[in-house]
């Protein structure tokens, strides 16, 4: 079945640093975008820190942002927004300011957090962005709108621990991911890049069969199950590329734009860029 809607990740997938894409990438996003076919994107990031990779696409569709937490165009059309409740975000943030454990909060499309420090200077430096030190009473004062909450550690058996703290007190009302070895993805329940997937094919009026999605962490395996065909990153973790219909190069050997050519498209050896190692 002809791929209808193309849904990429960012970070590790078309994005190796910053809110750089390559021109071989753009080239073939618009190429598929020619072709009729609905190229957007499924992040992590918040919307403010996704929207100049869409502006350098050329592309005004509905991007998937805060891990499926709010679906908007680089126009401004809302598709869909989910939220932490108010109350919940309060518990999650004094949960982590009792543990003394860097949390940061995105009410009202703005990044805040406790105070500068190694944790907010990584995120910052990693996503382009510039966030707000605005101490805990900051937070606590900015617990409503927030499509979710992180959690930034320094290295992964942190993560995985605090993580595993998290589910056990505030699983029943949140979900929880990783999308790096130190991130920790905190969303409403039951919201992620899959939910979102199905609900922007739904009101495209394309079924999930005419979708196919790529990337290369564990918050995108929801939307790599979810799709009608998937594509692992060359650099996606072991247990992405286990459940994925194709693998493609790495995002340093512009595989997105291989997976474009090759499973979107249908070219071969006449694709504009390499679609094999060496």
């Amino acid at each position: 079945m002809a791929v209808k809607l193309f849904v990429s990740d960012l970070d590790g997938t078309m994005l190796p640093d910053g809110n750089v894409v390559s021109p071989e990438n753009i080239a073939a996003v618009r190429r598929a975008a020619d072709a009729g076919v609905v190229v957007t994107i499924a992040t992590g990031r918040m919307f403010e820190a996704a929207l100049p990779v869409a502006e350098a696409l050329g592309v005004d569709v509905p991007i998937i942002s805060y891990n499926g937490g709010l679906i908007k165009s680089p126009s401004g059309r809302v598709y869909e927004e989910h939220t932490v409740d108010p109350v919940l975000a309060h518990d999650l943030i004094a949960f982590c300011k009792e543990r003394g454990w860097y949390i940061q909060s995105y009410s009202g499309g703005v990044l805040r957090y406790v105070e500068p420090c190694d944790e907010s200077r990584f995120y910052e430096n990693s996503q382009k962005v510039a966030g707000k030190a605005v101490g805990w009473d900051g937070l606590f004062a900015h617990t409503a709108g927030n499509c979710k909450l992180l959690l930034v550690t320094k290295e992964l058996p942190v993560t995985l621990t605090r993580a595993e703290a998290v589910l056990a007190a505030f699983g029943a009302q949140v979900d929880v991911t990783r999308s790096a070895d130190n991130l920790i993805e905190i969303v409403p329940k039951g919201i992620s890049k899959a939910s979102a997937l199905k609900s922007l094919a739904e009101k495209l009026g394309f079924s999930i069969e005419e979708t196919m999605a790529i990337g290369d962490a564990y918050n995108d395996l929801p939307m790599l199950q979810a799709a009608g065909k998937s594509i692992a990153m060359g650099n996606a973790f072991p247990e992405i590329k286990e459940v994925t219909d194709y693998e493609t190069l790495s995002c340093e050997e512009n595989g997105l734009a291989a997976a474009i050519y090759r499973y979107v498209l249908g070219m071969g050896a006449d694709a504009p860029v390499s679609m094999t190692r060496g």
